[in-house]
């Protein structure tokens, strides 16, 4: 069976196995220098706290995807297998040097949703995020803008 598809949902499990911990924190990495220091700063505190680690990578449709030429799409998505790949490889490899119990998934849609979703769905005690670098984002809100917003945890913008 080959690699599963950039816009499918998957779900893997590195480090050590153990009983998991009540405390959860989550990490939303998209390979920005932001989200990678978010991610490395979400390993120090579950490892501090004993915590165990869910890291999300959205693979997010680029606006008007539907209009674009095919051949975009395909572009789009094989960057999107890329790297999930190397973000995997990253992930694993962290887990097994902090000895850290991480669960890595990778979902498609609105990163907001599908961090927001992921946050409620494995009851995360603190949601880190990277600070956004759009300049757009300063009018529109950023990701983590509105999960502040939404209140449900604590986030934390790593800049």
């Amino acid at each position: 069976m080959g690699e599963p598809s950039a816009f499918e949902s998957t779900v893997e499990r590195f480090g050590p196995r153990r009983d998991t911990p009540a405390r959860a924190i989550l990490a939303g990495v998209d390979g920005t220098d932001t989200a990678m220091r978010a991610a490395a700063f979400a390993f120090g505190m579950a490892r501090r706290q004993g915590s165990r680690l869910v890291v999300v990578f959205v693979a997010c449709p680029a606006p008007l995807a539907p209009l674009r030429p095919a051949v975009a799409t395909v572009l789009e998505h094989d960057t999107a297998t890329h790297l999930y790949a190397e973000l995997r490889d990253q992930m694993r490899s962290a887990a097994e040097e902090l000895r850290i119990a991480v669960t890595l998934v990778k979902t498609y849609g609105d990163p907001y949703t599908a961090l927001r979703e992921t946050a409620d769905r494995c009851q995360a005690d603190t949601v880190v995020v990277g600070a956004s670098q759009k300049a757009g984002h300063r009018f529109a809100g950023s990701v983590a803008t509105k999960l502040i917003r939404a209140g449900h945890w604590p986030v934390l913008v790593v800049p």
